[in-house]
């Protein structure tokens, strides 16, 4: 069993000066991840209004289908063009962990 996990760092559009407008741009991408059936919630810089952290989680069976989602995660949120994604990072944990 293997469990993986990723956390996205976003820089919102300038507009996002208030944390309901923040909101606006973090639960579609919440809302459309989840449709990896991954485990999805926004993790990090809750308070600040122009940036927000995503953290994703997986478990497969094989670790090369976990890498898989958490790809197909990453070039979802990559392809959103309203944000920026700052930075990604990734963990594999496995039974020896």
């Amino acid at each position: 069993m293997y469990t993986a996990t990723a956390v996205f760092d976003l820089l919102l559009p300038g507009d996002s000066r208030s944390l309901k407008a923040k909101r606006s741009y973090v639960r579609p991408i919440v809302a459309a991840l989840r449709r990896f059936e991954v485990s999805v919630a926004e993790v990090g810089a809750l308070d600040l209004h122009g940036r927000a952290e995503i953290g994703v989680a997986v478990v497969a069976a094989e670790a090369a289908h976990a890498r898989e989602v958490l790809d197909s995660c990453e070039r979802l949120v990559a392809g959103r063009p309203e944000i920026d994604l700052l930075s990604v990072r990734r963990r594999l944990y496995g039974d020896d962990d």
